[in-house]
């Protein structure tokens, strides 16, 4: 698919034809097609799956099983390896709260980052203070990053979880997981990995990072909010407990005892968000289509151009020059991101101004927080030149007052 004519594919641009979205991060916009899944579930076939013994239901059913095999061939895991869950905050909890609560044990220590959004670490935290264990944090290098060198500093028998970013969402950093999930495992520790930033800008094979947890949403890569995906290992998943019990994720029931349905429909209690998953599926289809190869390509021109129009504009700090992904955290100097994010939203230029549910690295860059724009697929070099241009008039605006 050509990238030229990508916004005709998004609706939202009809509706707002002077829009400038630079917060992917935070949501991605949805394509045409996508919509039309869901339109087309509720509108032709809207029943429950794996219940009803009629055609309606069968197709509902097919259909749903269809998707979970299109995440499972997306991010190279066996089809009963895919759980869904309402977004990634909710999958990175399931894993502490099933295999945490099951197997962490008090003095046992769980080893984390100051880049991680609050969904990665607020889990294990809780946890640990249930639990009497340790959370330990990697210390990052000067420019915010987590390096393999400071890992192994931070790791030692006694870590048990490794409850890690794939992507910062502030930053834009890539972490070198591979080789973070390898001393891990000699270390005899599992990996629970964040990839809600990551898996709209390119390929996760989830056997050759050899993981054993990984959490994504649906909406930041092009789905339908309310559904995400936890992956797991076969071999935990088999080993784990559901934390949910209720419709559909049993096999047998009397007065007294349940037997549970095997991976991975005993962790999905009641009805599902069936549209949402067949809308997941659909974006699934419209990434492919694309290629990651163009999405990044264009991600990354994108990125550069806008860095070089900003490189001259003075009263400004940007905290992530470096980063890999499509991410610029910046501030207006002397002006609180809220404040400045008022000029902005007045120009109709949308982006992200806080802490963005990530205090930690916030704190660390001794900032209240920050403003942050993000670029995907369907923005333009208009897009890039119109955000320099509000950045400019901002720092004009508040210099009157500083």
């Amino acid at each position: 698919m050509c990238l030229d004519n990508i916004r005709e594919q998004f609706e939202i641009y009809k509706n707002n034809p002077d829009l400038v979205y630079l917060d992917t991060c935070a949501t991605s916009l949805k394509p045409k097609c996508v919509l039309d899944k869901m339109e087309e579930y509720y509108t032709k076939y809207g029943v429950n799956i794996h219940r009803g013994v009629y055609n309606l239901s069968y197709k509902a059913s097919s259909e749903y099983d269809e998707a979970r095999e299109k995440v499972a061939n997306f991010i190279n895991s066996n089809f009963n390896e895919v759980i869904f869950k309402r977004n990634a905050s909710e999958a990175l909890n399931y894993v502490a709260l099933t295999y945490g609560e099951q197997n962490l044990k008090e003095g046992d220590v769980v080893l984390t980052t100051e880049l991680e959004h609050h969904s990665s670490v607020l889990p294990w935290m809780k946890l640990c203070e249930r639990k009497k264990a340790i959370l330990r944090y990697v210390k990052l290098n000067d420019e915010g990053r987590i390096t393999v060198e400071e890992f192994k500093k931070a790791l030692d028998n006694k870590v048990k979880v490794v409850a890690i970013t794939l992507v910062s969402n502030v930053m834009g950093y890539v972490t070198p997981i591979k080789e973070i999930i390898k001393l891990s495992h000699e270390a005899g520790a599992i990996v629970s990995v964040d990839a809600a930033q990551a898996v709209a800008h390119f390929k996760i094979d989830v056997k050759d990072l050899d993981c054993d947890f990984l959490s994504f949403s649906a909406h930041k890569m092009m789905g339908p909010t309310g559904v995400g995906v936890l992956f797991g290992k076969d071999k935990h998943l088999k080993k784990m407990m559901p934390l949910e019990y209720g419709g559909d994720m049993n096999d047998e029931v009397d007065k007294t005892s349940v037997t549970i349905k095997e991976i991975p429909y005993c962790f999905e209690a009641g009805t599902p968000a069936i549209a949402e998953v067949l809308g997941l599926g659909e974006a699934i289809d419209f990434i492919n289509s694309i290629g990651f190869d163009k999405i990044e390509a264009h991600c990354k021109a994108l990125h550069e151009y806008a860095l070089k129009l900003l490189e001259d504009v003075k009263g400004i700090t940007i905290y992530n020059k470096t980063s890999e992904c499509s991410i610029i955290s910046f501030n207006v100097d002397g002006v609180h991101p809220h404040d400045a994010s008022t000029l902005f939203d007045e120009n109709n230029v949308c982006l992200r101004a806080g802490h963005h549910c990530a205090q930690l690295i916030t704190k660390w860059l001794k900032v209240n927080g920050t403003l942050r724009a993000s670029f995907y697929i369907y923005n333009t070099k208009e897009d890039v030149e119109k955000f320099v241009k509000v950045v400019k008039e901002n720092v004009k605006f508040f210099s009157q007052f500083n």
